[in-house]
């Protein structure tokens, strides 16, 4: 059993990302191997340690788990992100995939081609501003907290969608009084805080090393 979780992934942000800020605000310490070439990949496989070879892969408690929801619901149950009973679940499990499906087109964006970009940087505007942020300033008004009357798996997924948005429209918040004052909330939180310094294990924005190391290790054309 390891000591600490090992985060299985490339050095990015991609479909692992979330993991690391849920693990981050537990305050957990974690390591990461990195996966830069097709051996390595190759060698999960042999090993029988990726599950519909799948990454990321988080080994922790003896396990090795694959598929991000299910690392995230995980590490949300045993840190007590995860709500108070299955009525609070529910709700926390619509917010995220809320924002899953917001940070998908943020993922996507990086591997696309110049010309398609801006259509992609368009649409990320159009669904947060229409579809997805006006529900979370509803839900946090006179609130401190999505679900309930504690810090849940919701809000940490918010916070780095927010944070994520802001990096292609710096000015998303202006209308949503409540997502400014909930963002400066969740920032302040010291395992947050901590995260956001520089130093931690937060990656940057995608560039163009780490879309050209996923191609190759998952030898992908496009």
């Amino acid at each position: 059993m390891c000591d600490k979780p090992v985060l299985h992934y490339f050095n990015g942000r991609g479909r692992a990302e979330c993991i690391r800020w849920l693990l981050a605000t537990a305050g957990v310490k974690f390591t990461e191997d990195f996966i830069d070439t097709k051996e390595q990949y190759d060698q999960l496989l042999k090993a029988g340690d990726l599950m519909f070879q799948q990454i990321p892969m988080l080994e922790i408690d003896g396990m090795k788990i694959i598929s991000t929801k299910a690392i995230q619901n995980y590490i949300a149950g045993k840190y007590n992100l995860y709500g108070k009973d299955l009525k609070e679940r529910a709700l926390i499990d619509m917010y995220v995939d809320g924002n899953s499906d917001l940070m998908t087109l943020m993922l996507s964006m990086p591997f696309q081609k110049e010309e398609e970009k801006q259509k992609q940087r368009d649409l990320i505007k159009q669904r947060a501003l229409n579809r997805y942020f006006p529900v979370f300033e509803k839900a946090l008004e006179n609130k401190k907290y999505l679900v309930g009357d504690k810090l849940s798996f919701a809000d940490v997924s918010l916070v780095e969608t927010i944070l994520a948005v802001e990096e292609v429209h710096p000015d998303i918040l202006q209308d949503f009084p409540n997502l400014q004052a909930f963002k400066a909330r969740m920032s302040a939180i010291p395992t947050i805080k901590n995260f956001l310094e520089p130093g931690s294990p937060k990656k940057p924005v995608a560039d163009e090393t780490y879309v050209n190391t996923v191609k190759k290790v998952l030898s992908l054309s496009w």
